[in-house]
């Protein structure tokens, strides 16, 4: 499990790197790494969705603002797309007046 943590971790730091040799993907089984990211972190997955190529894009997130974007693909690896720090979230708020799916958001308070 420590091995899979510091990967994840050089992988963050790669992805900060700007030079197109130094970000390679870092894959492996999900359930590692969402272990990992649950326990070495505490981050929970707070959304989710579909590519347009079929893999399911994960977000997690962690109380001190630590946040991770995963992607599985079907039948495939899960692969870390970025990891950072800061992260604020939104809530989705319906426009006055509209019906529509159309919204503006404010930002979540996580303290």
């Amino acid at each position: 499990m420590n091995g899979l943590l510091r990967t994840l971790g050089s992988a963050a730091a790669l992805l900060m790197i700007s030079h197109p040799a130094a970000s390679q993907m870092v894959c492996g089984k999900r359930v590692d790494i969402v272990d990992a990211l649950q326990t070495g972190h505490s981050e929970q997955r707070t959304a989710a969705g579909l590519s347009g190529n079929g893999g399911l894009v994960e977000l997690f997130t962690g109380e001190k603002g630590s946040w991770t974007l995963l992607m599985t693909m079907p039948g495939g690896p899960t692969c870390l797309l970025g990891a950072g720090e800061e992260w604020e979230g939104f809530e989705r708020k319906e426009l006055p007046g509209k019906r529509d799916s159309t919204s503006i958001t404010s930002p979540v308070d996580h303290t």
